[in-house]
């Protein structure tokens, strides 16, 4: 027997629990009023180097500004959402001179990409199943941070969470601490109710920035993203930013970490995210001479490897100079001849910045 659109929604809803996801729901194909500032965003080039942003059809259209360009056949996107937070301390609580800060979502030994994939993937066999009679020409994708689509505003519009003023998916009961993926589908389902922004007057996140990424309320310049500068940025880093960065030599988590909605955030049940031992808060010094061979036995399968060993380097190169630990002095000395050009840069303007802090 043909299930109905209802029982299809519920269908999708439990396979979602049931393959770990915390939250589900459903949103219109259909263009939102976010998506007519994607273009502007581009143009006033805030998404910096990251060209994959830029992606445009045949007509030169943004593929991102758009769904209903890239998928003229989709009417609704199943967005489903899984919880990364662990119960280690946040940034801010960290004060060690001699360790570097790695963003939360990347201590697991295994990518969030795959691990989120394999289940969504469940999520979508269970919809390809439970319409199989009634819908046999079904048409689904699936994508986690892959595709040609902003995730987070298809989350606020299924329930997920509001967008908050730091550009993330935030939930009032988990936080923000999550990982989402899409299911885009020719069902015509029933959307879910938007989630209604709960950021009110709260700036925290925009004071707490230490780079100023955060231009207003929900507008972000990735230029100035110490997430984005430590992972996608190639070369030397900007000597305005640099001391901004502190001591994060992969991503950035400040902007969550000081959000009141993440004060009583529930740790993750999901095993895939657990914690590396030596990821939290890694040695500097561990990180700066660290040989190709070390990079790739170490970050096998990790988002590490995103910002290669070269960027991982010169990121622990700045984060020394902006430590005030003398001791890393010697090394940053040795490191100033080093074979690569950015980390060789960026230590002598850390050893000049070390002594000035010293």
């Amino acid at each position: 027997m043909a299930s109905s659109i209802l029982q299809v929604e519920s269908i999708v809803k439990r396979a979602a629990q049931q393959a770990g996801f915390e939250l589900a729901g459903i949103a219109p194909a259909a263009d939102s009023p976010e998506l007519q500032s994607f273009p502007e965003w581009i143009a006033a080039g805030h998404a910096g180097e990251m060209k994959y942003m830029e992606a445009r059809d045949e007509q030169g259209s943004l593929k991102r500004a758009s769904l209903s360009r890239v998928a003229p056949w989709a009417r609704s996107v199943v967005v489903c959402a899984i919880n990364y937070n662990t119960d280690h301390p946040y940034s801010t609580e960290v004060q060690d001179p001699d360790r570097g800060w790695i963003s939360r979502y990347a201590w697991s030994r295994e990518d969030y990409h795959g691990a989120v994939l394999r289940r969504l993937q469940q999520v979508e066999a269970a919809l390809h199943e439970a319409v199989e009679e009634s819908a046999p020409q079904l048409i689904t994708r699936s994508y986690v941070d892959t595709g040609p689509i902003v995730e987070r505003v298809f989350a606020k519009y299924a329930g997920v969470g509001w967008i908050g003023k730091n550009t993330c998916i935030i939930n009032q009961k988990i936080g923000s601490w999550l990982f989402l993926g899409v299911i885009l589908t020719s069902l015509d389902l029933t959307p879910d109710v938007p989630a209604p922004d709960r950021c009110g007057t709260c700036t925290r996140c925009i004071e707490a920035c230490p780079t100023d990424a955060i231009l207003a309320p929900y507008q972000l310049d990735a230029n100035r993203c110490i997430s984005y500068l430590t992972i996608e940025k190639r070369g030397s880093i900007p000597e305005e930013l640099r001391a901004g960065i502190g001591r994060h030599v992969f991503g950035c988590d400040i902007c969550q970490d000081v959000c009141p909605w993440n004060r009583k955030a529930p740790a993750t049940s999901a095993p895939e995210f657990s914690a590396r031992e030596g990821l939290v808060n890694p040695a500097l010094d561990w990180l700066a001479e660290m040989s190709a061979e070390g990079f790739r036995e170490t970050f096998r399968g990790s988002p590490i490897r995103r910002a290669k060993r070269s960027g991982l380097r010169r990121n622990a190169v700045l984060a020394m100079g902006n430590s005030g630990n003398g001791q890393f002095l010697q090394l940053l000395k040795e490191l100033v001849i080093d074979e690569d050009e950015s980390v060789a840069e960026s230590a002598i303007w850390a050893m000049e910045r070390l002594r000035n802090l010293l």
